[in-house]
C-alpha cells in the first residue's frame, strides 16, 4: 500500500546500468509480492504452479529478476519484515478483507467469462511459507538476505543512511518517510510493460529520488514530510485524513509547520495516537547486526529446489545459474582489480 507522497518527491529516471557497483537493499516483501501478482496467466489470472500444484510464480520472479541484477553489476542485499507494529493490526485486518473480496470477485470473473487478471491480483498472498522458500533459494544462490526487526523500508533507510548500502528500494515511498537519503525504484519493472486492461505496451526506467533534494525543493524538513505522510494516510492511519490531499497537506504543513498545531485545525478519526505513528518513523526498532559477505552459490541445491521438487525447465535453470556465477566472479575480479590500483 505505502504512503502515496510522489507527486512531490523530486525523481530522476535512469538506466539499469547506472546501478552498476551499487549495493541496494531491497525492501523484500514488495520485491516477491510483485511477482506474486505479476507472473500469472493474462486470460485466468492463475499464478505459476507446480505439478503439486504449489505457487510458484514468487521463486521464479525471485530467481530469474535476482540474477538479472547481479548480471547488471547491482548487489542486492534483500530484507525481510519482521513484527509489525500494534498500531498496524487494523491495516493487516481491511487488507486481508480486501483479498477476501478480490478472490470472490474473481471466481465470478472466471465464471461470467471477464476480466479476471485484476481480481486475482488483487487477491495475492504472500505466505510465511513462501518466504521461508524465498528466503531458502536465496541461501543457495549466495544471495544476502537480513531480518528486520520491524518494518523492511526502515531497515533499508537505516543500512543507507549508515552507508551499508548505497540506495533502498521500493516501489513504495515509505523509506523516505524512515530518512532513507536516496530510493531507488522500478528496479524489477523496467522493461516494455503493458498498461491495465489496455493493448498499449509503455517503456519503465528505474528512477533514483533523493531525500535531501526532495525536501530542499518542497521547503520543508524530515518530520515535515512525515507528517505530509500522516496527513494523507500510512500503513497506520489507511487513506488518512478526510478531504486532505498532497497538496493541502504540503499547505497544512508549511502554513502550521508542527503536528501538534495542525491537529487543532483538523479532524483526527482513528484509533491509533499521530504523535505515535509520527515517533515510529523517526525512531523505529532496527537490526543493527548486519553481516554481510559473499557467499558461494550452490548449484546443486539450486537444481534440487527448483528443477527436482518444483518443476522448472532444468535448462533454463541452469543457463541462469552459470550467469550468476559468471556475474559474481567477475564482480570478484573487478573489486580485485579496483583494491589493487588503491
Amino acid at each position: 500500500m505505502g504512503v502515496k507522497i510522489g507527486e512531490i518527491t523530486i525523481k530522476k529516471e535512469v538506466e539499469l546500468e547506472f546501478f552498476s557497483g551499487k549495493k541496494i537493499a531491497i525492501d523484500a516483501h514488495n520485491y516477491i509480492y510483485q511477482f506474486l501478482t505479476t507472473i500469472r496467466d493474462r486470460e485466468t489470472g492463475e499464478p505459476l504452479r507446480d505439478e503439486k500444484g504449489r505457487i510458484t510464480s514468487h521463486i521464479s520472479g525471485l530467481f530469474y529478476r535476482t540474477i538479472n541484477l547481479i548480471e547488471n553489476g547491482i548487489k542486492p542485499i534483500l530484507v525481510f519484515d519482521g513484527e509489525p507494529p500494534k498500531f498496524k493490526k487494523s491495516t493487516l485486518e481491511i487488507r486481508e478483507k480486501r483479498k477476501e473480496e478480490a478472490e470472490k470477485k474473481w471466481l465470478e470473473a472466471l465464471e461470467s467469462g471477464e476480466e479476471a487478471m485484476k481480481y486475482a491480483q488483487a487477491s495475492a498472498r504472500l505466505s510465511e511459507g513462501m518466504v521461508k522458500e524465498c528466503k531458502e533459494l536465496l541461501d543457495y544462490m549466495g544471495v544476502n538476505y537480513i531480518d528486520a526487526l520491524s518494518e523492511g523500508e526502515a531497515q533499508c533507510a537505516f543500512m543507507c543512511k549508515k552507508n551499508f548500502v548505497d540506495y533502498s528500494c521500493s516501489q513504495d515511498y515509505d523509506s523516505l518517510l524512515f530518512g532513507s537519503p536516496f530510493l531507488a525504484r522500478n528496479l524489477s519493472l523496467s522493461g516494455k510493460r503493458k498498461l491495465p486492461g489496455k493493448d498499449i505496451y509503455v517503456e519503465i526506467k528505474p528512477e533514483i529520488i533523493s531525500l535531501e533534494e526532495t525536501l530542499k525543493q518542497n521547503n520543508i524538513n524530515q518530520e515535515q514530510l512525515i507528517i505530509i505522510g500522516i496527513l494523507i494516510g500510512t500503513d497506520y492511519n489507511v487513506n488518512g485524513v478526510k478531504g486532505i490531499g498532497i497538496k493541502t497537506a504540503l499547505k497544512l504543513v508549511k502554513e502550521y509547520r508542527t503536528l501538534d498545531k495542525i491537529l487543532k485545525t483538523i479532524k483526527w478519526e482513528f484509533d491509533v495516537d499521530p504523535f505515535e505513528i509520527l515517533e515510529f518513523f523517526k525512531n523505529p526498532p532496527i537490526n543493527e547486526n548486519i553481516k554481510l559477505e559473499q557467499k558461494e552459490v550452490n548449484k546443486e541445491k539450486i537444481i534440487k529446489f527448483m528443477v527436482d521438487e518444483r518443476n522448472f525447465s532444468i535448462e533454463r535453470v541452469e543457463k541462469y545459474i552459470n550467469i550468476l556465477i559468471e556475474s559474481l566472479n567477475k564482480g570478484k575480479q573487478t573489486g580485485l582489480s579496483s583494491f589493487l590500483k588503491k
